[in-house]
C-alpha cells in the first residue's frame, strides 16, 4: 500500500533529486571526457600513420639519404628539387600536427604525445639542409607554427632563422 502513499512517491522524488541527478551529470561528463580523449587519441594515431608513411618516402628514396647525420654536398638537381618536395612534405605534416595537437600548456598523455612530435622536429631541425631551407619551407606556413619550429631550430642549431 506503500505505492500509493503520496508521502512515499516525494520522498522518494527528493532522493533522485539529492542523488541520482548529480550521479547521471557525473556520468554524462564522464562519458564525455571518455569520448573526447578517443578522438584525441584517434587524431594522434592519424597523425602518427602519416608519419609513418612519409619516412616510407623517405626509404624509397635511398640516395638522398635523408636520414643520416650530414647531408650530401652533390646532390643532383633532380635529387635537389625531390629533398624540397619531401621537406616540404613534412612541413606540411609537422604543421598539421601543431595544430591538432598543440597547445601552450599541455598535460598528462596529451604532453607525452606532443613531445614525440617535438623530438621529430628537433632531429630535422639538426639537418643541415632542412635547417638552411626552412625559411623557404616556412613561407606561407601558420605563424605560430613557423615561430615554433624556428625556436625549435634555433634551439637545435644554435643560429637564427632568417626569413628572407
Amino acid at each position: 500500500m506503500f505505492l500509493l502513499d503520496a508521502a512515499f512517491w516525494e520522498v522518494s522524488s527528493y532522493i533522485v533529486a539529492t542523488l541520482g541527478l548529480p550521479f547521471a551529470i557525473f556520468l554524462f561528463f564522464h562519458e564525455q571526457r571518455k569520448e573526447r580523449d578517443a578522438e584525441d587519441e584517434e587524431a594522434y594515431q592519424l597523425l602518427q600513420n602519416a608519419y609513418n608513411d612519409f619516412l616510407k618516402i623517405v626509404l624509397d628514396n635511398p640516395d638522398l639519404r635523408l636520414r643520416s647525420a650530414k647531408a650530401r654536398n652533390d646532390l643532383s638537381d633532380n635529387q635537389r628539387e625531390r629533398t624540397l618536395i619531401i621537406f616540404e612534405m613534412l612541413i606540411a605534416l609537422f604543421e598539421r600536427a601543431y595544430i591538432v595537437a598543440y597547445e601552450p600548456d599541455l598535460t598528462g598523455i596529451a604532453q607525452k604525445r606532443w613531445h614525440s612530435w617535438d623530438d621529430y622536429m628537433r632531429e630535422w631541425c639538426r639537418r643541415e639542409d632542412f635547417y638552411y631551407l626552412l625559411p623557404q619551407l616556412l613561407r606561407g606556413e601558420d605563424e605560430e607554427f613557423a615561430s615554433y619550429i624556428r625556436r625549435l631550430a634555433e634551439e637545435e642549431r644554435g643560429d637564427l632563422v632568417t626569413t628572407p
